[in-house]
């Protein structure tokens, strides 16, 4: 039994079994089911850390990093004492759950289980029982935690560089609560989207159009850069977001692969097929960069990874891998589209700001996955994980799954303009949104007192008196005794 099992875990069991008995146990829920699943995504969030402080201009590396760090923190605290349970707990409203605290060790030592997730037959017989993993509560919502922190760090991209810090602090906490934790809940913790059969493997409604969809609406409310800003936005250091970039394709195996919440055949399908879409996606759109532009972008190479990412993400587990293939081409293609070419004839695209544009990597990549796992989910694969029996992709005989998949786009997006716009009305009231023109022109140095890098560039002019020893408190090097190369210098 599981609870022999975690008694064992704990170290309370009063006839340990021996080694063979123990891993023998072990296979067999391997196989079965999956108790181990090796998921720490914490790379894709250092890897966001790196990656906004490396591809945005010098003056902001320093804000752009601290505003995704300060949104894990914010956002962890807010999970725990209330968010986890209106994401995942026991129904309030068909796309609400009823928060409350996640700390108490009772709560925590308990086996995992979302209590929502059991779905009926309309007769009312159980149809799927209730998704109980193989680990203790507190990884469930530790593990759940490493998505809500993410999706707040990818809406902060659309915002760099002109809003201001405090709001960005008051929006976190409630974006968190009455966004995220709706589409949360409706889509996998049991809400109406869940059991209406609605195919959203790991987030690409939950987090990725979401994401998108709010970072575009805050982007319109807080208003565009400066024109000097927007004009010539150059990486200050394209290696470093290389590395940054490199992480978060790496994590996302660990959200991807765990989303099962066990090591199983799902877990190592959707790691495959999500390293095969994201390489894919990368592939077409250099090609489409040298074929239009005459040369391949780094930043371009980035931008298509991680659209080949947040496609294959909805339907990661559930599709074949030749379908990953397609997923990849066309997330390496309709964002590329979209971005370069739309972007230029759209008026309203270009009125909003999206500074990193959140909007096309991750909104039109997400909604482009979710379709087309209405199109592409394969029965058998289905039928592992879903809750909703008898669940197939259009090209498998299921119509009404794609019909189901765009519905539940419009849902979220629908919910996340009209919160996000509330949120930040209501913020707009006690807080700016955006910051004073002179941060604007300064950047770091003027919003927290610190810069990323002691350089000098970007059209500033060196000031010998403000920088280390050349400062007048420092007015002479003294050589150190014994020292044959020290020599006194005035200056």
């Amino acid at each position: 039994m599981w609870f022999e099992d975690y008694e064992q875990l704990r170290g309370i069991s009063r006839t340990p079994p021996g080694r063979a008995r123990m891993a023998k146990q072990r296979r067999q829920r391997v196989a079965n089911d999956g108790c181990d699943s090796g998921w720490p995504p914490e790379h894709a969030r250092i890897g966001n850390v790196i990656l906004y402080a490396s591809i945005v201009k010098k003056k902001w590396a320093v804000n752009s990093a601290f505003m995704a760090l300060y949104a894990f923190a914010a956002v962890l605290i807010c999970w725990v004492l209330l968010c986890y349970r209106l994401a995942f707990g026991d129904k309030l409203l068909p796309f609400w759950g009823k928060g409350a605290v996640s700390l108490g060790q009772n709560y925590l030592t308990r086996r995992a289980a979302i209590p929502e997730s059991t779905h009926h037959y309309s007769n009312g017989t159980v149809e799927s029982p209730m998704n109980q993993p193989f680990f203790p509560m507190a990884s469930l919502v530790y593990f759940q935690f490493t998505f809500a922190a993410i999706t707040t760090i990818l809406l902060a991209g659309s915002v760099l560089g002109r809003m201001n810090i405090r709001a960005w602090m008051a929006f976190v906490p409630l974006w968190l609560t009455f966004c995220y934790t709706v589409g949360a809940f409706s889509l996998w913790g049991g809400g109406f989207l869940y059991h209406w059969g609605v195919i959203d493997y790991s987030g690409g409604y939950v987090i990725h159009l979401a994401s998108g969809i709010s970072g575009f609406t805050a982007a319109y409310w807080v208003g565009p850069r400066l024109k000097t800003d927007r004009e010539r936005y150059v990486p200050n250091n394209i290696l470093l977001m290389l590395a940054g970039a490199g992480l978060l394709w790496m994590g996302w195996s660990g959200f991807n692969g765990g989303a099962p919440y066990a090591a199983n055949i799902v877990s190592s399908i959707a790691i495959l097929n999500t390293n095969i879409s994201a390489a894919t996606s990368l592939l077409v759109w250099t090609t489409l960069d040298v074929v239009y532009f005459g040369k391949p972008s780094v930043i371009g190479a980035v931008q298509g990874m991680i659209t080949g990412l947040a496609c294959i993400t909805p339907g990661a587990g559930v599709v074949q891998s030749w379908a990953a293939i397609v997923y990849g081409m066309l997330s390496g293609s309709i964002p590329w589209y979209s971005m370069m070419i739309l972007h230029k004839k759209s008026t309203l695209l270009q009125k909003v700001d999206d500074t990193l544009a959140v909007f096309y990597t991750h909104a039109v990549a997400g909604i482009l996955g979710g379709l087309l796992t209405g199109l592409f989910a394969e029965p058998d694969l289905c039928e592992l994980i879903l809750p909703v029996k008898n669940t197939k992709g259009a090209f498998y005989g299921g119509g009404s799954q794609f019909v189901k998949q765009l519905v539940a786009a419009l849902f979220i997006v629908g919910w996340n303009v009209l919160s996000t716009t509330i949120i930040l009305l209501l913020i707009r009231i006690l807080i700016p949104l955006r910051m004073p023109e002179e941060q604007l022109m300064i950047g770091d140095d003027a919003v927290h007192g610190e810069e990323a890098y002691a350089l000098w560039g970007d059209g500033e002019k060196y000031d010998a008196t403000q920088h280390g020893w050349h400062s007048s408190a420092h007015v002479e090097m003294l050589a150190q005794p014994g020292d044959a190369r020290g020599v006194t210098i005035n200056l």
